[in-house]
This record gives C-alpha cells, sequence and structure tokens, in this order.
C-alpha cells in the first residue's frame, strides 16, 4: 500500500469514527462528553466577553462564544482548503449544538445543574416572551446538529477520497 493509499485509509477510518461519536452525543446529548468541558470554557469566557455589549448580549455571549470557536475553526481550515480539517472540526459545531438543545429545551424546567446563578435561556426567552417555545427551538438546534454532524461525516469522506491533495 501506498503512502498515499494509506493516508486515505486513515482518513475514511477517523472521519468514520467521529460519524460514530457524532451519533453517541446525538442519542444522549444530555451526556456530558470529552468536549463538554472544552466547551463549558468557552461559554464562560463568552459571558465575560460579551458582557462589554450589555446585559442581553453578555447572557447570550455565553452560547455565542461556545459555538463562534468551533464555527471560527472550521472556517479556517476550509478556508485554508484544509476540507478534511474542516469537515472533522464541523462535527465539534455539531456536538455543540447537541449540547446547547439540552440547555434551550431546559429553559422552563431549570433542572440541568449549573455553575452560576440564573438560566441564560430562561433569562433569554422569557426576555423575548418566547419562553413557551424551549422545547421547539431546543428541536430545532438539535436538527441543526444532526445536519452538521451529515455534513461533516460526508464532507470527510469526500475530502478523504479525493485523489488530490488538500491538507
Amino acid at each position: 500500500m501506498d503512502r498515499w493509499t494509506a493516508r486515505r485509509v486513515l482518513r475514511v477510518g477517523g472521519i468514520v469514527l467521529v460519524g460514530i461519536y457524532g451519533i453517541v452525543c446525538a442519542r444522549d446529548p444530555a451526556d456530558f462528553g470529552f468536549l463538554d468541558g472544552v466547551d463549558l470554557v468557552f461559554h464562560e469566557a463568552g459571558h465575560v466577553i460579551f458582557g462589554a455589549f450589555g446585559e442581553f448580549i453578555g447572557v447570550l455571549g455565553g452560547t455565542l462564544m461556545q459555538v463562534l470557536v468551533p464555527v471560527s475553526v472550521t472556517v479556517y481550515f476550509y478556508l485554508h482548503r484544509q476540507v478534511y480539517s474542516a469537515a472533522v472540526a464541523l462535527f465539534w459545531v455539531a456536538q455543540n449544538c447537541f449540547n446547547v438543545s439540552v440547555y434551550v429545551k431546559d429553559a422552563r424546567a431549570q433542572v440541568l445543574p449549573l455553575l452560576g446563578e440564573g438560566h441564560d435561556w430562561n433569562d433569554l426567552l422569557g426576555r423575548l416572551h418566547l419562553l413557551d417555545w424551549d422545547q421547539a427551538l431546543g428541536n430545532l438546534v438539535y436538527a441543526l446538529g444532526l445536519v452538521l454532524l451529515g455534513g461533516s461525516v460526508v464532507g470527510g469522506l469526500y475530502a478523504a477520497l479525493d485523489p488530490s491533495p488538500d491538507d
């Protein structure tokens, strides 16, 4: 097996593993996974960073930062024509969507254990008079995660099997 073929096999195997882990994340998004600790750091930093733009944006900033960091990594790889790496990073965006969907769907019930006082999505949806929509909005975020996960796997397979080297 030549070097290029071995690389393809490793990439296909890698994106299959990403897809399997994505399915695990999607099956039980409330289960704390290994990326959730990293996501939590970005979430909490987002409150501080976006807090400079007002209280509402500061509350929303946790989720914004949690999602914007992996989106930025994905865009970076894509713009640098590293399609396989972008596909793997897109999985991280999908995983965050699953995570955020749980938080959104908890807005009324408020049963999730939280680090600080208050519940971001209870506050946000309450201010927007959308609290009764927490389940539908959470399901929408979850569905977006499924689409992104599918795009991640398809894009990763495409990049892995592409005969022209990209990254």
